[in-house]
């Protein structure tokens, strides 16, 4: 199924201001462009949806009610409301599972609180949505009711669906979502399948967090696996290994220039992530980008790049 809405791509980034919302080259234009919603049956009445635009989200349905992991952009809200009500018969989501506080997969908080939605999340996740200064963040509705430190379960719709915090890895925040039944793992911006993460050194992110937090993946997943990253398309142990292996490689590279005594610039002008770049740079994350996250990672910066 595919839901679309014609919207200013570059108004719905600076909607969610200076929190990171991921986007392609493509899609990083000043001109309207039209946002669709991809839906991808799983089964277990369990959709992966979609924008390319945003983060992941996956939705739950059944006579229990539909849960949701992410709820995309702050002016996405009627697009995925809608998308979530062809799949429920007309429901909008019981609850809603944040993965972490970025504006590309919270910025929905606010719409679907108005509906009657209950929000959770882990407890930094309300702490740094509370302290945000942008608009979108003030939204009566944006903040989670519902915390939790280590692990929460919802038991909906013959699914156990565990979230799981994961420290310091994308942010300080993070959650994975395992759907056990269906067996599928939703793992957040702890994975961006197939091209450079992003790293939020200074939401309490790091890299060794990061490391582990896909090993974190790999524990819980099994071969037959269905893996939604936070950003990408649906993957498999295989396409996580690949992540996890890059990183750990361009960590060691970066790290080890750094632990030598080289400064930022003699970092960048060793290109230690060349040989990545053809199959891993993207719009937002470039090779360079990258290069400087594990630079202030290594360096203890609490920056992601300048």
């Amino acid at each position: 199924m595919r839901f679309r809405l014609a919207i200013s791509t570059a108004a719905a980034l600076l909607a969610a201001n200076s929190l990171p919302v991921l986007t392609s080259p493509a899609q990083a234009q000043d001109g309207p462009a039209e946002i669709t919603v991809d839906s991808t049956a799983l089964g277990d009445g369990l959709y992966m949806l979609s924008t390319g635009v945003a983060g992941n989200l996956a939705v739950l349905n059944g006579p229990d009610g539909v849960v949701m992991v992410d709820d995309q952009l702050p002016n996405t809200g009627d697009l995925i409301e809608g998308a979530v009500v062809e799949i429920s018969g007309g429901d909008a989501p019981r609850f809603i599972v944040n993965t972490h506080w970025h504006g590309d997969h919270t910025g929905g908080n606010a719409h679907f609180a108005q509906q009657g939605t209950t929000i959770a999340a882990h407890h930094n996740i309300r702490a740094r949505l509370d302290a945000a200064e942008d608009e979108w963040a003030q939204t009566p509705g944006t903040l989670p009711i519902l915390t939790f430190g280590e692990d929460l379960t919802f038991h909906m719709n013959g699914q156990t669906v565990e979230a799981v915090h994961i420290p310091a890895a994308h942010t300080d925040g993070d959650a994975m979502v395992y759907f056990r039944e269906a067996n599928v793992l939703h793992m957040g911006d702890t994975f961006f399948s197939g091209i450079f993460p992003f790293i939020d050194l200074a939401a309490g992110g790091s890299v060794d967090g990061y490391i582990a937090a896909m090993e974190r993946g790999l524990e819980i997943a099994a071969d037959d696996t269905r893996i939604i990253p936070g950003h990408g398309p649906l993957s498999t142990r295989v396409e996580l290994q690949a992540s996890l292996d890059m990183v750990r490689e361009a960590a060691f590279r970066v790290r080890t220039l750094v632990e030598g005594g080289a400064d930022l610039e003699t970092v960048r002008a060793a290109a230690p992530l060349a040989d990545f770049h053809d199959d891993w740079n993207w719009g937002f994350i470039t090779t360079d980008r990258m290069v400087q996250t594990l630079y202030n990672d290594a360096a203890g910066n609490a920056v992601s790049y300048e």
